[in-house]
């Protein structure tokens, strides 16, 4: 029986060597690297037939492959990702801005998911899903230890199928399930409108395939309103990003035409790129130019754009260009800092990987990897103060981000104790009612940052923070 064992379990190491001698042979033919290590090559095949032949119970072979095949990419970076069929249509669908779901930003907390914000209209808004809401079981599954990407596919599904959400409520103090049915949804990546006579506001919470002309209708509209705008303010918080091509384009439409929007840097000669404020950068194929139908006058409008720790990857372009540019002046606090591509492979019809390929550099030349985009004027959230921004995440707080390839900063000691505060301020927050904690909406009268904003662009006094500065980046450890 020990001998079958082993012959299978060699005969499994056979075909393993052969597929990634396979594998080595076209990365050789790409003249992206040296041939694979032998050794380590033999390592991987030895445990692949341990596990076949010793396992307390039969794996799959496939799944042993793919499972290492994620494993791989996922070891890279944060960003770095393995398409299985479905997580491939999901991905697909996250840049269309189309799903079916339940309709929820997310992030995690604690190993808890936590609701960012429902999306408006959808079956988890109407069913009464708030802020801050925290998910600890999606059906019959405890979400503890279950990474982000693991709990959207188990929320996402088929159209009038169900799931039951277990709900955590802070500030009520209890949990309850919420039980509801999925539907397509369609996310509005862009919002506007006119703040007070004179003054325009347009948010852009995320860069999708529908963004530049939801924006260029968002912007007609605000000048039929206003014909003689003084000042817009572009809203860029919690924007995650999204498509490149989008965010060259609302770039181009504020900057005058061929001048460098952002540039990459990477070790294949196609990751060694400058993007233009032109419309062959942004244009997908067969589409007609929708900038040209904005007003002239967009171009020169005094324009502030508003950024926080939630900006990351391409509204981080955005700012970036228009801050090298001198167009625009930033306020807020300083962004995520993912300032990576990432490349989408396709390994079969239905499966792929997405890789970072490249780094980004702002036109003056500088990485937003790690490091962000520092505004001209830093803000805090509300009048009291920027209570609770040091326990945000950003790119430098991942394990295993991707350096700025700019050198390293000395690590801030400032930091853990600013986080500390911050906790014991939040202990305190939560025992307020909860019309007195929350965090007023953009776009609303109440939005400081909003106000900081305008009286920037009317000459007025703007309430600077006192307390913010620029986080430089953290070495990190090999």
């Amino acid at each position: 029986m020990g001998q079958k064992l082993k012959i299978a379990g060699w005969i499994s190491i056979g075909a393993l060597a052969g597929v990634l001698t396979t594998v080595s042979l076209q990365t050789v033919a790409r003249g992206a690297m040296t041939p694979l290590p032998l050794e380590e090559i033999q390592q991987l095949s030895a445990v692949f037939g341990l596990i076949k032949t010793d396992y307390v119970e039969p794996v799959d072979d496939k799944k042993l492959i793919t499972d290492a095949i994620s494993g791989m990419v996922a070891s890279l970076d944060p960003h770095s990702q393995y398409f299985d069929k479905k997580s491939f249509k999901e991905f697909r669908e996250g840049t269309s801005g189309r799903f079916v779901g339940v309709g929820i930003e997310i992030t995690q907390e604690d190993g808890l998911i936590k609701i960012v914000s429902p999306i408006e209209g959808s079956p988890a808004f109407r069913a009464g899903l708030k802020t801050n809401d925290l998910i600890t079981k999606i059906d019959d599954t405890a979400v503890k230890g279950l990474s982000l990407s693991d709990a959207v596919k188990r929320m996402r599904g088929e159209p009038s199928t169900k799931v039951t959400l277990t709900i955590f409520r802070k500030d009520e103090s209890r949990t309850f399930p919420v039980t509801i049915t999925r539907e397509e949804i369609k996310t509005q990546s862009v919002k506007g409108k006119v703040v007070e006579p004179g003054y325009g506001w347009i948010r852009l919470s995320q860069f999708q395939e529908r963004t530049v002309d939801d924006f260029v209708r968002k912007v007609e509209e605000i000048y039929k309103s206003e014909p003689q705008l003084k000042g817009l303010v572009l809203d860029l918080r919690n924007d995650p990003g999204g498509l490149l091509d989008a965010a060259v384009a609302i770039s181009a439409a504020f900057l005058p035409e061929d001048v460098t929007v952002v540039s990459t840097n990477g070790q294949l000669a196609e990751s060694k790129s400058t993007f233009k404020a032109s419309p062959e950068f942004y244009l997908r194929r067969g589409q007609g130019d929708p900038l040209k139908r904005l007003p002239v006058a967009l171009k020169r409008v005094p324009l502030v754009v508003l950024v926080n720790e939630g900006s990351a990857s391409a509204s981080e372009i955005v700012a970036g260009a228009l801050q090298d540019h001198g167009r625009a002046t930033i306020m807020g606090s300083q962004t995520f800092g993912k300032g990576s591509v990432q490349t989408v492979r396709p390994l079969g019809p239905d499966t792929g990987i997405k890789l970072t390929t490249a780094r980004y550099y702002t036109p003056s030349g500088k990485s937003i990897q790690a490091k962000g985009i520092v505004p001209d004027v830093m803000l805090d959230e509300t009048a009291e103060g920027d209570l609770f921004a040091s326990l945000r995440m950003r790119e430098a707080d991942l394990e295993k981000h991707l350096s700025s390839g700019q050198g390293e900063e000395e690590k801030d000691p400032a930091r853990e104790k600013a986080r500390e505060e911050a906790r014991k301020r939040l202990e305190e927050e939560v025992k307020k009612p909860l019309a007195e904690r929350k965090l007023p909406e953009f776009g609303t009268d109440k939005d400081f940052q909003l106000t900081q904003a305008l009286n920037q662009l009317k000459g007025k006094t703007v309430l600077a923070s006192k307390t913010l500065t620029e986080r430089k980046e953290e070495p990190q450890e090999n």
